[in-house]
């Protein structure tokens, strides 16, 4: 079974602050063609992310879309119970329309937030639970995902675990391949 973590910023961390910002069409567009590459070379069964808003959202809705072309499993995992219960109404329904769409939702543990060994607890199962990962970061402009950049790079000393890096030049190639996919054709 491959099983891929995907995981990275959070949508205020990219300076995303409504669902209409260009800069999601891009960062779907990234993940899905990594995605896709995946799935075309036979390399995935399972995307397993988060729930954040930002990147792990975006990295299941990009997942699910595939579904559409591609026998690939979605699994969203939360750290507690209660996960989106302090998001404000418009991001509680989109996170509870995501977690009725994926194949598999789970908590890595039974009860609200207590404190930050939830947390590493989380990251400990999606990290023994997956065999690579991919993430949208940049080391040079850390943030939240820092600490799963270096969870993974201290498992890989020990186990054979692949990270997928798409830091902000992918991103910016990313943009601009998208941008001539998605140019308009005047000529044809």
């Amino acid at each position: 079974m491959k099983r891929v973590w995907v995981t990275g910023y959070r949508s205020y961390e990219l300076g995303v602050f409504n669902k209409k910002d260009p800069k999601i069409k891009v960062i779907k567009y990234c993940l899905k063609n990594h995605l896709q590459a995946l799935l075309e070379n036979d390399e995935l069964d399972w995307v397993i992310s988060g729930a954040q808003l930002g990147v792990e959202q975006w990295a299941l809705e990009a997942a699910l879309d595939l579904q559409q072309d591609y026998p690939v499993n979605v699994s969203m995992m939360v750290p507690y119970q209660e996960f989106a219960n302090r998001w404000n109404e418009d991001n509680q329904n989109h996170y509870l329309t995501l977690k009725e769409q994926v194949d598999f939702f789970g908590a890595t543990s039974n009860s609200p937030y207590q404190s930050p060994v939830q947390l590493r607890n989380y990251q400990n199962f999606m990290i023994q639970h997956t065999d690579s990962a991919i993430m949208i970061y940049d080391p040079e402009h850390p943030g939240k995902p820092k600490y799963d950049f270096e969870l993974i790079q201290k498992y890989q000393e020990e186990k054979d675990y692949d990270l997928d890096l798409i830091d902000f030049y992918s991103l910016e190639d990313a943009a601009n391949e998208y941008a001539e996919a998605h140019r308009p054709d005047y000529f044809g």
